[in-house]
């Protein structure tokens, strides 16, 4: 079902998103200046020292691409597997789950929501009850299964 998306809801959603981009920028720029702190719990996790530029800018290329309406669904998808390799690394360290390893997840939900909030098309997607007039914009009365 078509939901318009309120004023309310547009700035509850960007900021979200706007937490998420801030949140990204700093982890990725932190690495790419290669600060000892950043580098000493990049290692501690199990990277290798040459690695933190790299995982920095994947970061960044991620979020880049979120933070731009045209591409934030292809970001959101990139970002949603960095935080999983983040996610993945702090289980296989053991570390305590609602302050590290889920960390990452709460990051995602605040992304994915983001868009949720902002973005009806997205939401027109996410859709599991098809209004009449969802059906016939879309064109989804005409499908022939042929």
């Amino acid at each position: 079902m078509t939901m318009i998306t309120s004023k309310r809801q547009l700035w509850i959603g960007r900021v979200m998103s706007g937490l998420v981009i801030l949140f990204m920028l700093f982890d990725g720029i932190t690495k790419l200046l290669r600060l000892s702190s950043v580098v000493e719990g990049t290692v501690g996790m199990g990277f290798s020292e040459h690695h933190v530029v790299l995982i920095g800018l994947l970061g960044l290329l991620s979020i880049i691409l979120y933070a731009l309406p045209q591409t934030s669904v292809l970001g959101a998808i990139l970002l949603t597997g960095y935080l999983g390799g983040a996610i993945a690394s702090h289980i296989r360290l053991d570390n305590p789950l609602f302050s590290h390893t889920l960390s990452p997840f709460y990051c995602a939900v605040l992304a994915w929501g983001g868009i949720y909030l902002t973005n009806e098309k997205f939401r027109d997607l996410l859709s599991f009850q098809r209004s009449k007039q969802t059906v016939e914009k879309n064109g989804l009365d005409r499908v022939n299964m042929d």
